[in-house]
């Protein structure tokens, strides 16, 4: 006489709840977190039809490894000193133009340090 259940082969365990928490929480984190920080420089861009512009010229042209104020090379750290003799007020256009093979790090850099010197009319041209 049996009076032992037959013996039942073993189960194995499903993965599929396990895998559906991990791909939730991937979701969760990738949308949850910033991947980069933006950051919006405020500068116009020029306009095709031109705008009022008074006093001398102040074109600050920004090469990959020179900065040149109206022709003449210039450091960063003399450019807002040449550019105050040049300007009435703080307010005065300053017109920016990158140079071939300038990156744009290297124009944000010296927007940044005119901006920092308390020049607030910044105009970005092609």
């Amino acid at each position: 006489m049996q009076f032992a259940p037959p013996a039942r082969p073993r189960r194995k365990p499903s993965l599929t709840p396990m895998i559906d928490v991990v791909f939730l929480l991937l979701v969760f984190f990738m949308l949850a977190s910033r991947f980069g920080m933006d950051a919006a420089l405020p500068l116009p861009l020029a306009a095709g039809g031109g705008g009022e512009y008074s006093g001398p010229p102040r074109l600050v042209d920004i090469g990959p490894t020179e900065i040149r104020l109206n022709g003449v090379a210039v450091s960063v750290a003399q450019l807002t000193a040449e550019l105050g003799a040049l300007m009435q007020s703080p307010a005065d256009t300053v017109i920016l133009r990158g140079q071939d093979g300038a990156n744009l790090q290297r124009v944000i850099t010296v927007t940044e340090v005119l901006r920092t010197a308390g020049l607030t009319a910044l105009v970005l041209v092609e």
